[in-house]
């Protein structure tokens, strides 16, 4: 989340090459015969996550969740919209057809129309999740427009024109987010946050909005909750309200089974929790929206929490307007032991941080930690998600009041519960850096995850007068490389050892040696041949190993060799590149704390954006012969209540068994608000 922060910011495919089994195959099933993996399409595969120790909540607990699980499907439909204001309908074309019983579905149009429709599902709209480009049909634009006409829709010929051009014409909206430098962000972008607004209309409009406020030592979030339209020449903000606008329906629903779950809320603390949220979405008041992060932060001792609002920033290039998500999860007490463990030692790993003093927080406030299990995904959270989570957005609240982090470890669990071997012994440079993958990547990566939660996104501090917005598209970039080389810098540190959260001083090195790998080599093949990286944590980790790569050059701290006519990472200084990621931390921190928007363009445009053709070439090659799907998502699991024949809730129970379409068809059909 965090505008330009990104709270929700690990995203799991960070980790995917590093969460490899090493015996060569895939435990995707459990000693309970749990099945992690389910389908698998174009380049995604289906998971599933284990809500390990539900069946032990309280009956009260068990209800809770299960009406903020309610709350957050009642989301779904809102972030279609916002990711384009087609989304809808075309989902709802597609899904008519796809369920159509006259169809014939032996057709190459059908069969390629239903691969392009879980596509939609899974990316909540016709761009790519990650990559943000249009997908492209694999079905004729003839095809569609014929079985659209056996459907019982009343769409006019103007309307299927419009649609067939947005779903065939490759030209039109192209991109969701355009992060392209020299661009009108807003006008090349096909998001659905702004109406007939350009770039410097916006920035001027919420600018003059962030000059005007008289509270400067506590703006609020300006933008964040509603879309910028103009009207008859004139700028219009419209607030995402309960009961009004687009979204009021949809809101109205979520009101009300947020206050079913209030109901058997822990402690009066998260009734209050509840209130306030209830609140700004019935006012969109921004200021109630802080009051509600401030009792959110401070509601700390109840095992059941949730996110549940407008929250991630990246489909906004801008940084502005947030996306609709949530997660409802309870507390994973042992594992968090970890974690806890770092949030009580902040201060020292503030105060010995590489960056400037001037940079650091003097008194390190409120930072809370812990380990997750998820019970439910939402919105844009569903179906791929992050694996770590740190709130609230607002700089001023994080500076007076703390923040919450967290890692969800049932969905990292999953990761590598379904991962294979094929990208470590296909990438990895000799033997010896797979043994050591072996032995130590799932707990460094599940360290490295707590870092940069718990304590990079807590750490450093804004200067006076500088405004972290004003590093426009590239502030999320800049945030995620902050908070990276946190966890890549301290990770290494003999604190960690002493703390007994690292084994040894050679565990370290895991992280390191995946790290670059993925950075400088495999996280290429999430690119299309010819396109530059475009998405914020892409650009985080090739910044950082592109950077360090250059930098170390000269002393051969990592090269790129040539075994086998193959191309390898290999580090040779660990200690040398450590050092790299320390200095290049400082660099970081200096442009973040001084909002220095000509730095961050000239360290993300010249490490992070630009693609090796001919070694990207080469790592697609070599990954298409392992048959794996780069990206990954969830199916969520489905609660079951019971009840008395009064009516009272008497059990909530488990189903894990629903499939991918029949899951995206039952919350179109359940959870639509006639959009």
């Amino acid at each position: 989340m965090f505008r330009n922060f990104m709270g929700f910011c690990i995203l799991a495919s960070s980790v995917l090459f590093s969460c490899q089994n090493g015996n060569g195959t895939s435990d995707s099933i459990d000693d309970d015969g749990f099945e992690y993996t389910d389908e698998r399409f174009a380049d995604l595969q289906m998971l599933r996550y284990k809500v390990e120790g539900f069946e032990n909540l309280t009956l009260k607990q068990k209800t809770f969740i299960y009406y903020l699980s309610e709350a957050a499907l009642w989301g779904r439909d809102i972030l279609f919209d916002q990711n384009g204001r087609y989304n809808l309908q075309i989902r709802d074309l597609l899904e008519l057809i796809y369920t159509d019983e006259g169809v014939d579905r032996d057709d190459e149009n059908f069969k390629g129309m239903e691969v392009y429709l879980k596509r939609v599902w899974f990316s909540n709209g016709i761009h790519h999740h990650y990559g943000c480009e249009k997908f492209v049909p694999q079905f004729s634009e003839e095809w569609f427009r014929q079985q659209v006409s056996k459907l019982n829709t009343d769409i006019a010929d103007g309307e299927m024109n419009t649609i067939c051009k947005v779903i065939f014409d490759p030209e039109y909206m192209a991109k969701r987010v355009n992060l392209a430098e020299g661009e009108d962000l807003l006008l090349t972008s096909a998001m659905n946050y702004y109406d007939g607004v350009s770039q410097e209309e916006a920035e001027n409009f919420y600018g003059e909005m962030k000059s005007n406020y008289a509270d400067k030592n506590h703006p609020v979030m300006f933008g964040m909750n509603s879309t910028l339209v103009k009207e008859n020449g004139s700028l219009v903000e419209k607030k995402w309200v309960v009961g009004k606008g687009k979204y009021g329906q949809y809101l109205q629903k979520i009101v009300e089974y947020l206050l079913k779950a209030r109901e058997y809320a822990e402690d009066e603390k998260q009734k209050v929790v509840i209130d306030k949220l209830v609140d700004y979405y019935r006012t969109g008041d921004l200021k109630t929206f802080d009051e509600y992060s401030i009792a959110w932060l401070d509601n700390t001792e109840p095992l059941v929490d949730f996110v549940n609002g407008f929250i991630e920033c990246y489909g906004d290039p801008l940084g502005l307007k947030c996306s609709w998500e949530s997660i409802v999860n309870f507390k994973d007490v042992e594992a968090t032991k970890r974690t806890e463990t770092l949030s009580k030692n902040a201060q020292w790993f503030e105060d010995n941080s590489p960056v400037e003093p001037q940079f650091k927080k003097e008194n390190v406030k409120g930072i809370s930690a812990k380990v997750i299990t998820a019970a439910i995904l939402g919105g844009d959270l569903y179906p791929s998600t992050a694996i770590g989570i740190n709130l609230p957005n607002s700089d001023w609240v994080r500076k007076e009041h703390g923040s919450k982090s967290v890692t969800i470890g049932n969905l990292t669990d999953a990761y590598n519960k379904a991962a294979g071997s094929g990208m470590r012994n296909e990438f990895v440079y000799s033997q010896t850096e797979i043994d050591l993958l072996d032995k130590y990547a799932d707990l460094t990566d599940d360290i490295h995850t707590d870092l940069h939660e718990c304590l990079g996104h807590g750490s450093g501090k804004l200067m006076p007068g500088a405004d972290a917005d004003s590093l426009k598209n590239y502030g999320s970039t800049i945030e995620e490389t902050r908070a990276d080389l946190f966890g890549l810098y301290y990770v290494a540190d003999k604190k960690m050892t002493e703390l007994g959260l690292i084994p040894d001083t050679e565990a370290y090195k895991a992280q390191y040696y995946s790290y670059m790998m993925n950075g400088l080599m495999t996280q290429l093949v999430r690119i299309q041949p010819g396109n530059n990286i475009e998405e914020a944590h892409m650009r985080n980790r090739a910044l950082i190993a592109h950077w360090c790569y250059e930098k170390g050059k000269a002393d051969k701290v990592v090269e790129m060799v040539k075994k086998d006519g193959k191309t390898y990472v290999k580090i040779n200084d660990y200690d040398a590149l450590r050092g790299l990621f320390g200095e290049l931390l400082a660099k970081i921190q200096r442009i973040k704390s001084t909002a220095d928007f000509a730095g961050a363009k000239e360290l993300v445009e010249n490490y992070a954006v630009k693609v090796d053709p001919v070694l990207h070439k080469e790592v697609l090659s070599r990954y298409e012969k392992l048959n794996i799907a780069p990206y990954k998502g969830f199916i969520n699991p489905r609660y079951v209540v019971e009840k008395d024949k009064n009516g009272n809730i008497t059990d909530v129970k488990i189903d894990y068994t629903e499939g991918y379409a029949e899951q995206m068809l039952r919350y179109s059909k359940e959870y639509n608000a006639g959009h």
